[in-house]
Formats: structure tokens, C-alpha cells, sequence
């Protein structure tokens, strides 16, 4: 089939999508340009390498798993965070709307005084409006 030399002169672009390594894949291919099962170098060597490339999975995969659990510890990190940004503003916008609202009762309460007020004497002066006019009306009208 093919020589060791022609397989290293393969040309191919290292693939990383798969996980293995150059390494792993020269291997690999060694592996299936020998063809014969049965030969020297696929007994114990071969299972060898099988072993040690699960063994170089798992602990790939389980720095990929830390990796990504360290990544959703600080997204949550973040986000408890964020949230507490927003309860502060959330209070300070709640204080800034309790002082307004202090400010317009108050004044509403100036102004309903101030109404009361009118309303008094505005009945007051009807009374006396009133009493002019009695007063005009039993008068007597001289025509001089």
C-alpha cells in the first residue's frame, strides 16, 4: 500500500475540530495504512494508543467541562450583579418618587387650605350681599 514515507507526505490541514492532535493523527493513519491486523505493530501498541487517546479525550473534555462551568459562574455572576445594579437604581428612583409625591401633597394641602379659605369667604360675603339686599328692599324709594 503505502510506505511510511508517502504517509507523512500527506498535506492535509491539521484538523482540530476532531480533537486529535497531529500526533494523533499520524497515528491514526499509520493505523490504517498497515492494513494487516495481524501484524507486529497492532497488538498491544495498538491498544495502547487507543487507551491513551480516550484517556487524552476525557481530560480534554474535562478541562472543556471546567472551562465551561467556570464561564456560567461568572454569567451568573454577572447577572447577580447586574440585578443589584438595578435594585439600586430601582431605590433611588422609588426615594427620588416618594419625595416628589411628599412635595405634591404638600402642596395640595396648601391649596385645599387656601380653597377652604375662599369657600368661607366667599359664603361670608354672599351673607352680607344678602343682608344688603334686605335692607335695600324695605327701604323706602324717594323720588325727589
Amino acid at each position: 500500500m503505502f510506505s511510511e514515507q508517502e504517509a507523512v507526505q500527506f498535506s492535509y490541514p491539521p484538523v482540530f475540530e476532531t480533537g486529535f492532535t497531529a500526533d494523533e493523527i499520524q497515528e491514526l493513519l499509520s493505523l490504517i495504512q498497515s492494513g494487516d491486523p495481524s501484524s507486529p505493530s497492532s497488538g498491544s501498541h495498538e491498544s495502547n494508543g487507543l487507551v491513551y487517546m480516550n484517556q487524552d479525550r476525557k481530560h480534554r473534555r474535562m478541562i472543556s467541562n471546567r472551562e465551561s462551568a467556570r464561564r456560567s459562574r461568572w454569567r451568573k455572576k454577572r447577572h447577580l450583579a447586574d440585578l443589584t445594579d438595578q435594585v439600586n437604581r430601582f431605590k433611588v428612583e422609588k426615594r427620588e418618587l416618594k419625595n416628589q409625591l411628599g412635595l405634591i401633597m404638600h402642596q395640595l394641602y396648601v391649596v385645599s387650605r387656601e380653597n377652604d379659605l375662599l369657600t368661607y369667604e366667599s359664603i361670608t360675603l354672599l351673607h352680607r350681599l344678602s343682608g344688603l339686599h334686605r335692607i335695600l328692599s324695605t327701604t323706602p324709594i324717594n323720588n325727589h
